[in-house]
């Protein structure tokens, strides 16, 4: 459709969510590109409403922002009926098959199909399903921030990850599969004087422990340190990498709480050292 179209109300909203989950990463549009299977120009045009992203640029930027996927997805669902124009002229009895916008959509292995009733039953059942999602822990539920562990969706137990124990010595999480949405807690975020911000991550399924780092400056490095395990370290060595988030490669432990975060300034001065808080107690 063309983008002269006026923008559907569930769109604009949708565009809404996704701008605040791009300002949460601290990412460029070029960073987001080069995070992601979609272009500098097609994000500016996902983020102000021009064009209904695809189903996996709102799962990659959900992933990026550290944000469970489900509310999102929910609203993504409101939003591509209306764009579509399917909430409104579906037939009783027919199969509706979820159209892939503009030929964006990447092939997943399974067609998304859905029975329907009538075009107003459909809508009803996505707005009432994407209530409960927005009322069932609110925005963020599981993100750590707050410096506690955070929760790790039921599903992602399906999930067979790249890597187990000792097996993820070394290894890049993200390739391996620990990273994803529903795989790691963050165990403590610290917020750096010169504004870098600093997560402590872990997975249970895969017996290890990262660290996630965020709007460095040139020059900054950050070490990861375990008992007993070989140091790892990250350094923004280009302007690129002030502008994306870096992970460390994992460190195999069944103790994360023992392990040491550093960050030594590229503009000089005393390292600024932090470690998770013990914990919760049951």
């Amino acid at each position: 459709m063309s983008d002269e179209r006026p923008l559907p109300v569930e769109c604009a909203r949708l565009a809404e969510e996704l701008r605040e989950l791009r300002r949460r990463t601290g990412l460029s549009l070029a960073a987001l590109a080069e995070h992601t299977p979609y272009s500098k120009s097609s994000w500016e045009r996902y983020l102000n409403g021009k064009k209904l992203p695809p189903r996996q640029a709102v799962d990659d930027l959900c992933r990026l922002a550290d944000e469970p996927v489900g509310r999102l997805l929910a609203l993504w669902e409101l939003a591509e009926q209306a764009w579509s124009g399917r909430a409104g002229t579906a037939v009783a009895g027919k199969e509706v098959g979820t159209a892939a916008p503009d030929g964006e959509r990447k092939a997943t292995g399974r067609a998304r199909r859905a029975f329907v009733v009538s075009g107003a039953a459909a809508v009803a059942a996505a707005v009432i399903a994407a209530l409960l999602l927005l009322t069932a822990g609110g925005r963020g539920s599981d993100r750590g921030a707050s410096g506690g562990a955070s929760a790790t969706p039921a599903y992602s137990q399906s999930f067979a990850p790249g890597c187990r124990e000792k097996e993820c010595e070394g290894a890049d999480p993200a390739q391996m599969g620990c990273g994803v949405q529903g795989m790691a807690a963050t165990l403590v975020t610290h917020r750096a004087v010169g504004g870098e911000r600093l997560d402590i991550r872990y997975s249970e399924q895969c017996g290890a422990v990262w660290v996630r780092a965020m709007r460095l400056r040139l020059g900054d490095r950050v070490r990861l340190s375990l008992p007993g395990a070989v140091t790892k370290e990250i350094r923004a060595t280009n302007q690129r990498d002030t502008e994306v988030y870096l992970s460390t490669v994992m460190t195999a432990t069944k103790v994360p709480r023992k392990a040491r975060v550093c960050l030594w300034p590229g503009a000089g001065g005393a390292p600024d050292c932090f470690t998770p808080p013990p914990a919760p107690s049951v």
